[in-house]
C-alpha cells in the first residue's frame, strides 16, 4: 500500500448528492457505488490499555465515536480492553494474522519489527516537549520509516498521541543510592534507561500494575504520566511523582493492511484522515489533562512532586546518549532516523 496524502475528512456527506456527482470529488477519490454506500463494517480493536486507563475512553473511545458519526453508522469499532483477546506484544501478532483488524500498542513492545521503532517509541532523555516528538514522527519521517518496513509484514502503524513518561514511586528518593534499591516497572528502551540510573527495572502488564505496586512486586512504575497514575489509581500506593519526564513517547494504532484495503474508498479516506487528525488533537488535549490530573493528585491525594536528584539526572543523561547510539547502529534506516533526531535536538539547542 503506497503512502498517500489525504484530504481532510468531509463530515455529513449527503449520499444523494454523491450519487448525482456534485460532491464526488470532495467525498472520496472515486465515485461510490450504491452497494458501497450501504455497506456496514465492524472492526474488532484490541487495546493495550486496560479499560480503567484514561486513554481507553479518551483515545480509543473518542475515535470510535467520531468514526461512527462521520460514516453515519457505517463503520464501527468494537473495543476490547487489555487482555480480553491479547495483551502487549501479542496484539501485534493478532493484528498481523487478521484475528482482529486493529489494535492499540506501544512501539516499545515490538522494537525488533522495524529499525526505527525505538525512535518511534521515543528515545528517553532526548526531546523535552510533546510537539517535538510529533514533528519528528510525522514531518521528519519516523512513522514512514517504520511503516516502510512493516508493510511487507501486513500491518501499518499510525500515531495515537505523543505523551510524557513520568515515574511514580512508593518511596521518596534523594540520591542515586536510594534509587538503586528500588524495583521499577518499565518497558522498551526505558528499561535500559532506568537500569543505567541505578534502578532494577521489570516488565509488568498494565492490568497487573496496581497489584504489583500494592504487593511490593515493584516499588515504582510509569504508565504515561499523571493521567495514567490517576486513572490507574497508582498514586494510592505510589504517591511520589518524579520530575522531569523520563522522556516523550508515542502510543500508536496498529492496523491490518488487508482489512484497510477492503474498506470502501470513502470509509478508508474517513478512517485514515480521522486517525491523522486525532494524533494532533489528542496529543495537545493530553497535555491539558496532564495538568488537571497532577493538580488533582496534589490537592486531593497528597501526591508529592519530587525532582530527580542531580546524580540520577547525570546518569540518565549518559544513558540517553548510549541508547541513541545503539538505535542509530541498527541499520541504514535507523541511522537516517537518528540523523533527523540529532539535527532536531541541535536546532532546539539541546546539544
Amino acid at each position: 500500500m503506497e503512502r498517500t496524502t489525504l484530504s481532510p475528512p468531509i463530515e455529513n456527506v449527503n449520499r444523494r448528492k454523491v450519487l448525482k456527482g456534485s460532491l464526488a470529488v470532495a467525498a472520496a477519490p472515486a465515485f461510490i457505488s450504491v452497494a458501497h454506500a450501504q455497506e456496514k463494517i465492524t472492526w474488532k480493536v484490541q487495546s493495550h490499555w486496560p479499560k480503567a486507563s484514561g486513554s481507553f475512553d479518551d483515545s480509543l473511545g473518542v475515535l470510535a465515536k467520531e468514526l461512527d458519526e462521520r460514516t453515519e453508522g457505517r463503520f464501527k469499532l468494537e473495543l476490547y480492553g487489555a487482555g480480553e483477546i491479547a495483551k502487549d506484544r501479542e496484539i501485534y501478532n493478532i493484528v498481523r494474522r487478521g484475528v482482529v483488524s486493529m489494535g492499540t500498542i506501544s512501539p516499545a513492545y515490538i522494537l525488533g519489527e522495524a529499525q526505527a521503532m525505538g525512535l518511534y517509541y521515543g528515545v528517553p532523555g532526548t526531546l523535552r516537549e510533546s510537539w517535538e516528538l510529533m514533528h519528528l514522527t510525522k514531518n521528519l519521517g519516523i512513522e514512514k520509516m517504520v511503516n516502510d518496513q512493516l508493510r511487507p509484514k501486513g500491518v501499518i502503524m499510525m500515531g495515537d498521541k505523543s505523551y510524557p513518561t513520568e515515574l511514580v514511586l512508593k518511596k521518596k528518593i534523594t540520591s542515586a543510592a536510594d534509587l538503586s534499591s528500588l524495583k521499577v516497572r518499565s518497558t522498551g528502551t526505558m528499561l535500559e534507561y532506568l537500569a543505567a540510573a541505578g534502578a532494577s527495572p521489570q516488565q509488568i502488564a498494565g492490568p497487573e500494575l496496581y497489584q504489583g505496586l500494592a504487593t511490593g512486586v515493584v516499588d515504582g512504575a510509569h504508565w504515561g504520566a499523571a493521567i495514567g497514575a490517576l486513572s490507574m489509581k497508582l498514586w494510592e500506593v505510589a504517591p511520589y511523582h518524579m520530575k522531569p519526564a523520563l522522556g516523550f513517547a508515542n502510543d500508536a494504532y496498529i492496523i491490518n493492511i488487508a482489512a484497510l484495503d477492503k474498506l470502501a474508498a470513502d470509509m478508508r479516506l474517513q478512517f485514515i484522515s480521522l486517525v491523522e487528525e486525532r494524533y494532533f488533537r489528542r496529543s495537545v488535549e493530553y497535555l491539558h489533562q496532564e495538568a488537571i490530573s497532577l493538580n488533582t493528585g496534589k490537592e486531593k491525594m497528597n501526591v508529592e512532586v519530587v525532582r530527580f536528584p542531580d546524580d540520577v539526572l547525570k546518569r540518565l543523561a549518559d544513558a540517553s546518549n548510549a541508547i541513541l547510539k545503539k538505535e542509530i547502529a541498527k541499520g541504514d534506516t535507523a541511522a537516517k532516523g537518528g540523523q533527523a533526531l540529532t539535527k532536531l535536538m541541535s536546532d532546539l539547542g539541546y546539544t
